[in-house]
Order: C-alpha cells, then structure tokens, then sequence
C-alpha cells in the first residue's frame, strides 16, 4: 500500500505521462471553463455554474481544491472591479465547507472586495 500511495502522490508512471501532457497554464481555465457571472458591480461579482464531472474527487462529489481555486480566482474578479491594476497573490484562504457539491449541482460563488 505505501508503494501505491507514493507512486500516486510522486505522479510517476501512467500518471506521469499524462500530467506532463498537459498545456502550460492549463489550471485556471481548467477549473473556471463554464462559470456564469450573474452579477458584477463594483467591489462585488456573483457567478454560478453546474459542478461539471472534471471537477470531481473520487467519492464522486466536487473536489475541496477546485472549490478553494474557484474562490481564489473570483475573488480576484471582485478585486479587479474597483479599478486594482495589479493581481497580487492570495495570503491566505480560509473555505468552509458546509455541505458537498454534487455533479450537475448549481453552485454560486460571490466575492465582495472589502
């Protein structure tokens, strides 16, 4: 077993292959292809989509890190509409998941720049 875990968390063989396939800067339209943005005024931004099955972990439900990616990346929205120029880098996040999220599910995600 502690061979299979460390061959799955390294990412070598099979795995491997596949992830080194993958297109530079893949991960953020990779977890965002699909979002609808409802609302968008200044300081705030709400959007929503339909947990698609890319997203999934494996208990079938959608996966933590794709929820802290999707609120990392919606904030920055909200903090674009006050007219920031720059990106600037999340120090810390702080998610709290009260219920699972489920394929096909509509999930919103709103944002509010303080």
């Amino acid at each position: 077993m502690e061979t299979v875990m460390k061959k799955f968390l390294e990412k070598k063989g099979e795995m491997a292959i596949t992830m080194d396939g993958l297109p530079n800067k893949f991960f953020e339209p990779f977890i965002m292809k699909g979002i609808q943005v409802d609302l968008l005024e200044p300081c705030r931004i709400v959007c929503s989509f339909k947990v698609p099955p890319r997203l999934l972990n494996g208990g079938n439900l959608m996966h933590g890190g794709a929820t802290t990616t999707l609120v990392d990346l919606i904030r920055l929205a909200a903090i674009l509409t006050v007219g920031t120029p720059s990106f600037g880098v999340s120090v810390e996040i702080n998610v709290s998941y009260l219920d699972s999220a489920y394929p096909g599910e509509e999930v919103e995600v709103e944002a509010k720049a303080l």
